[in-house]
């Protein structure tokens, strides 16, 4: 096993990620010491993989069944992914069969990548396919020149609550920023800023719900899952791109 672990290159701000292309050993090689309960990491890399972002890409092709499935032996829905990299790192896409359940964002393609099996640790993980990459591509476009829009249907599940405030969030125009105060009283639960707070964390597709637009009331950034230097370089990046 290599002492580090490669990164997905990231690219200049403005240009568009490339999602990661499937590797290449034969079908099952990462199989055996997976079913033997072996960490994903061991498998990945004692299969010859340079990254885990590209065993991710090609494992449903490879092995007929991606590792989420494998471990909840295939319960569950169909979710197809893929691992990018682009300006601020990165990212995940993924969607069911309605609409896209989650965007991620990080340093790690693997930890992007155990993150969506925490989350829907009965599905099955299904690699990306050349007509996934567009939707890829259209969520890094946004990503990299918010003017570009992004308007692709979601299928994320949450509260009531939550989804108040999704909707809420999703009403926010880019290059503008509101409170989490101001937030609560567009929901009409003015006494439930803490909750709104809570539900903007719950997030679970970055940019699309755009929860990094909510501020502190003095303006200051807090709160955001992907790191403040994030949400700092997108709501930077949507004012300027206005």
């Amino acid at each position: 096993r290599p002492e580090s672990r490669a990164r997905p290159p990231t690219r200049a701000a403005g240009k568009r990620c490339r999602v990661h292309p499937a590797a290449s050993p034969g079908p099952g090689a990462a199989l055996p010491r997976k079913a033997q309960g072996a960490p994903v990491t061991d498998a990945l890399y004692a299969a010859g993989f340079q990254s885990s972002s590209r065993f991710y890409a090609g494992a449903d092709a490879m092995l007929g069944m991606a590792p989420a499935r494998f471990r909840s032996g295939g319960a569950g829905e169909e979710i197809r992914f893929a691992v990018a990299a682009c300006s601020l790192g990165a990212i995940l896409v993924a969607s069911t069969g309605r609409g896209i359940c989650a965007i991620l964002m990080g340093d790690d393609p693997e930890a992007l990548v155990h993150d969506l099996q925490d989350r829907f640790p009965k599905a099955r993980l299904v690699g990306a396919d050349a007509g996934f990459e567009r939707t890829v591509a259209l969520v890094v476009g946004f990503v990299e020149a918010p003017r570009l829009g992004l308007d692709l249907p979601l299928d994320v599940r949450g509260t009531a609550f939550q989804q108040r405030v999704w909707e809420a969030l999703r009403a926010i125009p880019a290059g503008v920023t509101v409170s989490y105060t101001e937030l609560a009283q567009r929901i009409g639960s003015p006494n439930a800023v803490r909750a709104v707070a809570g539900a903007c964390a719950a997030n679970p597709v970055a940019v699309a719900i755009p929860c990094h637009r909510v501020v502190r009331n003095d303006g200051g950034l807090s709160g955001y899952r992907w790191g403040i230097a994030r949400k700092r370089a997108l709501i930077d990046r949507e004012k300027n791109d206005a």
